[in-house]
């Protein structure tokens, strides 16, 4: 599923009248026929498609994260997969006021790098890391990563957020990261390690322990990685559910 094959950001055309512009063959904005819908949502589809062919030619990508529906997000990976940037944080608990981000780890076009507190984990630094991401990929970002780095550091994430944990439910797919993890086949290097253990490694290392804050850095890169490993299945799966069929009428 690509941004092209959609017409559901239009004012008025919702997941049946898009079926039935699929089903009738038109499944890419180069096809579309306006006798297949009204007149006046028609003009609407045309002057979306005609202002929308110039924001994907210059990369808008936060362009098109207004014009989706929020449960839809997941039709822009295809477009702007190598520059959606797969995050996670570690914290010392879950109050945003109280608690402290301890690791930050990012997973953007193949490379990986953590910012680590009391290290280089600072407000510039995220908003190095965040300045060339076309949108963000998280799993429960959305009421946990995401509002956490904005009350901690003072930042402002208004990225198009690609939050897995809506998608995954779609999907029948429930539970936290690792449990969805394990039922679509992704294999951790350290799957006894859990989010409470995170909480442990960072107060072993302030207690200098060897080895706890390198334990804690690897977990929480093997979650932004495969964070990748997951939408890549999310979207393949939402594609033959949501598109496939009707495309192939």
């Amino acid at each position: 599923m690509r941004i092209e094959n959609s017409f559901i950001p239009v004012r008025g055309v919702g997941e049946t009248t898009e079926r039935r512009l699929w089903e009738a063959g038109v499944t890419h904005w180069d096809e579309f026929d306006g006798s297949v819908v009204g007149e006046t949502t028609a003009d609407r589809i045309q002057s979306f498609i005609d202002t929308a062919r110039d924001r994907l030619a210059d990369g808008d990508a936060r362009y098109f994260g207004e014009q989706f529906p929020s449960g839809e997000r997941w039709r822009m990976y295809e477009n702007f997969r190598s520059d959606a940037c797969f995050f996670d944080i570690e914290t010392t608990g879950l109050s945003q006021h109280r608690d402290k981000v301890t690791t930050v780890s990012f997973h953007q076009d193949g490379e990986t790098t953590t910012l680590v507190r009391g290290d280089d984990l600072t407000a510039d630094a995220l908003r190095a890391q965040f300045s060339d991401a076309a949108m963000l990929v998280t799993f429960n970002g959305k009421r946990f990563d995401v509002p956490f780095l904005e009350t901690s550091f003072d930042l402002s994430l208004d990225h198009p957020h690609l939050d897995l944990m809506y998608p995954c439910k779609q999907l029948g797919l429930t539970g936290g990261l690792k449990v969805i993890e394990q039922e679509i086949g992704v294999e951790r290097d350290r799957p006894d390690i859990s989010g409470e253990d995170a909480v442990r490694l960072w107060k072993e290392h302030q207690r200098g322990r060897d080895g706890a804050l390198e334990r804690l850095i690897s977990y929480n890169r093997e979650d932004a990685v495969n964070l990748r490993t997951l939408t890549d299945t999310v979207a393949d799966r939402l594609h033959d559910d949501v598109f496939a069929p009707a495309a192939e009428r």
